[in-house]
């Protein structure tokens, strides 16, 4: 008895402790999902590493007015630019996880760390993913002068007079630019890059007929080709665009597998509460179902999508993964 009494308290004790330890964290739970109920109670931060007027910024704008809609808040946009986007993403990196930063950012997040041989931030160790907000395809396009009606008949034409034939992008290591590296990759053909610091002067570039060929996001194409100064001769996506419902994908032309764009994603630092993520994701979700909303991101070349944490983080490993092969099988670098 006397070997079993101290044990026997042992026992109580132990499960004492247990207990408390699960008032503990039941109690932590439920602070936790009382705190993401009220939030936000200030305004929130919204990092963009982006200058103003792109694909990712419009995204994040439109996101931002709805969201304070639907808090009573105010939602503030900070333009980060810099350092192909990474700049932005450090500082959102290094806020607290409270849920009052929220990075927002574009396809450089998955091809960045396969582009630079360093970076002050890690894309699956840093961030916390909430969801895609929306995506937007690339375009392949020529100049009108152009003769290729199709993805078939440019191969051909590129083939038929080996170093004459140049490509626009937006920059270096955008998924535009990448796109004509996998089709280069996949055809054997001779194209030469010529990147711009942006969307508008490498869309101006094949618009103007100093390269007749162009890799762009749809956004900044729609308008041209509507216009009938370019012609776009294949989308990216896995299916066609309501904009551009003429417009055949690559896969559709033989292509198989080859499916991309451009993401509009949105995250939290790294430690933030499951909860804050869960009511985070509603809220983008809510907003995102909104006609109004729906409807001024279509008519900018971008879909909604509002995908779950989980399947978007599962996107976003996927991604790292194709754009660093391409970028490795293209060697391509950043001086």
């Amino acid at each position: 008895m006397d070997i079993i009494r101290p044990a026997r308290r042992a026992t109580l004790a132990t499960a004492a402790l247990l207990g408390a330890t699960c008032l503990l964290g039941a109690g932590a739970a439920f602070a936790q999902a009382k705190g993401a109920d009220s939030f936000p109670t200030r305004s929130v931060r919204m990092i963009v590493p982006f200058a103003p007027g792109g694909p990712t910024d419009i995204v994040a704008r439109l996101l931002a007015q709805r969201l304070g809609e639907l808090w009573g808040q105010t939602v503030l946009i900070d333009n980060r630019p810099g350092a192909g986007g990474n700049l932005g993403v450090e500082i959102a990196a290094r806020a607290a996880p409270d849920g009052y930063t929220v990075l927002v950012t574009s396809s450089s997040y998955v091809v960045n760390p396969a582009l630079y041989e360093k970076l002050r931030w890690d894309p699956v160790k840093s961030f916390v993913p909430v969801t895609n907000a929306a995506t937007s395809p690339n375009l392949i396009v020529v100049h009108p002068s152009v003769p290729a009606k199709s993805m078939k008949e440019l191969v051909a034409l590129v083939k038929s007079q080996p170093g004459k034939f140049s490509y626009a992008s937006p920059g270096l290591g955008t998924t535009p630019q990448l796109s004509c590296e996998m089709l280069k990759g996949l055809s054997g053909i001779d194209l030469q890059h010529v990147p711009y610091g942006g969307a508008g002067p490498a869309t101006t570039s094949v618009v103007g007929n100093q390269n007749p060929v162009g890799c762009m996001a749809q956004p900044p194409a729609v308008p041209h080709v509507q216009a009938g100064k370019l012609r776009a001769l294949a989308i990216t996506s896995a299916k066609r665009s309501p904009s551009l419902p003429d417009v055949p994908t690559m896969v559709e032309q033989g292509f198989a597998g080859f499916v991309t764009d451009n993401m509009n994603g949105v995250f939290l630092p790294a430690g933030a509460a499951p909860a804050l993520v869960t009511r985070l994701h509603a809220d983008i979700v809510k907003a995102l179902a909104t006609p109004e909303l729906r409807d001024r991101l279509q008519a900018q070349g971008l879909e909604p999508v509002g995908d779950s944490p989980q399947a978007f983080a599962a996107y976003v490993k996927q991604q790292i993964a194709q754009w660093t092969k391409v970028i490795r099988d293209a060697g391509i670098k950043v001086e």
